[in-house]
């Protein structure tokens, strides 16, 4: 078993190697020098969903949202509650169902807000519909693999 993490920069998309022993919170980027994790979650792109999902190594919990959508809206300040909790053992992202289609198209993304929780370029886990801090938490930690931090 490797003894780092690839993280991938949310803002630029570099893979990082972060050792396993350290502690990724105040881990930063080796190219833009953005902070690999600040504790809320992301918006990212179609292209860093893919560098995301398929070069990180750490499981990658997925909000699917849409700017219009009341429930995305009213589970946001949970899905930043979860963020602080899980990370900087889980990556939080989120992705915006309007502004990138072709990958909510590809991930059969039929209701929103829907999370999908990835590992090793896998879907491990999808639930859809509006949780609480702790449910999604608690949900994430029931679905990852031990010994993946």
């Amino acid at each position: 078993m490797s003894q780092e993490n690839l993280v991938v920069c949310t803002k630029c998309g570099v893979v990082n190697r972060v050792p396993r022993g350290r502690n990724g919170t105040d881990a930063k980027c080796g190219k833009c020098g953005a902070p690999l994790f600040s504790g809320l979650p992301q918006d990212i792109d179609g292209a860093n969903f893919d560098r995301q999902v398929g070069r990180g190594s750490l499981p990658v919990l997925v909000d699917i949202w849409a700017p219009w959508c009341g429930p995305c809206k009213m589970m946001a300040p949970a899905y930043e509650a979860a963020a602080k909790a899980l990370e900087p053992h889980v990556r939080l992202v989120k992705l915006n169902s309007d502004k990138e289609q072709a990958i909510a198209a590809r991930l059969s993304i039929r209701g929103i807000p829907t999370m999908i929780l990835f590992h090793r370029q896998k879907e491990i886990a999808r639930i859809s519909g509006a949780m609480s801090a702790s449910q999604i938490v608690g949900w994430v930690r029931e679905h990852i693999p031990t010994g993946t931090s």
